[in-house]
């Protein structure tokens, strides 16, 4: 990522989609996820580290009744290298994506995608049968600044469901989804327009996301719509 750029999406991730509690030990920021998944449950390194500040996280976190797990951004080549000689493993790569509001494309008929916010039953239902439960939920409720679920439309139904917050002019998508009988319609592209269009309206000046680098329709879907690939993460985890 560019230098200042991949700060600058981190911030806004852990804004938009933030843990239950966090708190430093050392050089490592210790995340209290509350159910929420690993993005909001990882330590993650904040600084020059040694061996001793990586027992005492490893440590902190198991006193906690969590299983040890890094998030292992740019610049974290030390750290990754040291957490596989400890023999931790790497979990779900990921690619962060991004691109200017002015952009992206024209606003989609208000008929295929909506914000509103609490989320509607019907959004939480598309995200409960896609392993989006209460405790992800919980998550979007945390985030304090602008926010809003996005519910999609395709042939008179509901077919799909994302949420977007805003934090310092970065607008970041989480929780897109599409239910397995409406894929394929143009919903997920129709949400992704609707939330740059909702983002603009928010004072938002980009827009981003995270996605699993193993999910290649996804992420063919954010190329067409013009964002590029601007840095990448994984897990390890013992």
């Amino acid at each position: 990522m560019a230098e200042g750029r991949g700060a600058d999406l981190m911030a806004a991730m852990e804004a938009t989609w933030p843990p239950a509690g966090r708190r430093r030990l050392g050089p490592v920021v210790l995340r209290d996820g509350a159910g929420g998944g690993k993005r909001v449950s990882a330590a993650s390194l904040d600084g020059p580290w040694t061996a001793a500040a990586l027992d005492a996280a490893e440590a902190a976190m198991r006193s906690a009744g969590q299983a040890p797990l890094f998030q292992i951004r740019d610049g974290d080549g030390a750290l990754d290298a040291e957490l596989a000689r400890r023999g931790y493993l790497p979990v779900d790569p990921v690619v962060l994506y991004a691109a200017d509001l002015a952009d992206l494309g024209p606003v989609p008929d208000p008929m295929t995608a909506f914000a509103h916010w609490p989320p509607l039953a019907i959004a939480r239902a598309i995200w409960a049968d896609a392993g989006i439960g209460p405790a992800r939920v919980a998550v979007m409720a945390r985030a304090a600044g602008p926010k809003a679920a996005l519910l999609g439309r395709s042939r008179d139904r509901a077919s799909g469901a994302l949420f977007v917050a805003l934090h310092a002019r970065v607008a970041m998508v989480h929780a897109l989804e599409v239910a397995p009988d409406r894929r394929r319609e143009g919903s997920a592209r129709n949400l992704m327009l609707a939330a740059a269009a909702w983002a603009r309206a928010a004072g938002g000046e980009r827009l981003a996301l995270a996605v699993t680098a193993a999910n290649a329709p996804g992420r063919a879907l954010y190329t067409s719509l013009g964002m590029q690939a601007v840095g990448q993460y994984h897990y390890r985890a013992r």
